[in-house]
């Protein structure tokens, strides 16, 4: 079992380029996951032999993370044609993404994927824990769909519904003792199953979605924040906010 949590990407990571927004899955966690492990001497012969792994202490967490998003693109995929799927969809001018968003007659998703391998995690309405750690997951998912509501509905000039999801994938034990109020948690067994059911919400002219051209087309100004205000005990979530729409489970 591991108890560490998965890292961040730095403000100051490059953004991908323009001509693959929201098509590379996986993007800049893989980039990292590169940039991290460039200066790892390579294995000796000793090492390859007892099939010690290529990968630092520093670079596994990001190839587990890259792992879990590809997983949760592939199902992504099986949606169908009335679903739009970007993925590692660029925000901001920082380097910072959306792990995927999904964009449909029920609305607009921002998923936020998770791989914590063989933990043990707990959901409350306030706050998320990985092997009796406290987490930001909730924090981030919220400011992700908050922002990203905002610059649609901007864009659309109307209210534009986005719900946060945070797909946990690699877990050994999800326990959900209270769902918060607008962020929905969940196993990626359950992801796809879940969205299929939700209903619709928006009409078709809504729901056609064409990625900007560039990253910086998805950000509110040169000089906004890539990343919330830091809260590291969540204990002072704020009810949801316009045009985040609280999501249940069924």
């Amino acid at each position: 079992m591991t108890s560490e949590l998965p890292p961040q990407l730095p403000l100051d990571s490059p953004a991908p380029n323009s001509s693959t927004f929201g098509t590379v899955a996986a993007a800049s966690v893989m980039a990292e996951c590169l940039r991290v492990q460039a200066d790892v001497p390579p294995r000796g012969a000793v090492a390859r032999r007892f099939g010690r792994s290529p990968l630092s202490d520093e670079s596994r967490p990001w190839h587990v993370g890259a792992l879990g998003e590809l997983d949760v693109a592939s199902r992504l995929d099986s949606l169908g044609d009335e679903w739009t799927v970007l993925n590692s969809a660029p925000i901001g001018t920082r380097g910072s993404d959306i792990d995927h968003v999904v964009v449909s007659a029920a609305g607009v998703f921002t998923i936020n994927t998770k791989f914590h391998e063989d933990a043990r995690v707990w959901v409350g309405s306030r706050r998320l824990l990985v092997n009796g750690q406290a987490t930001d997951h909730l924090r981030n998912t919220r400011y992700e769909a908050t922002r990203t509501q905002k610059l649609l509905s901007a864009a659309a000039a109307t209210d534009v519904p986005v719900g946060g999801v945070i797909d946990n994938v690699g877990a050994k034990q999800i326990t959900i003792r209270e769902q918060p109020a607008d962020i929905v948690v969940l196993d990626i067994a359950r992801l796809t199953r879940w969205l299929k059911k939700k209903k619709p919400r928006l009409d078709a002219s809504s729901t056609t979605t064409t990625p900007p051209s560039s990253p910086t087309a998805a950000s509110s100004s040169p000089n906004s924040p890539s990343t919330p205000p830091r809260d590291p005990n969540e204990k002072t979530d704020e009810p949801p906010k316009p045009g985040v729409h609280p999501f249940t489970m069924s």
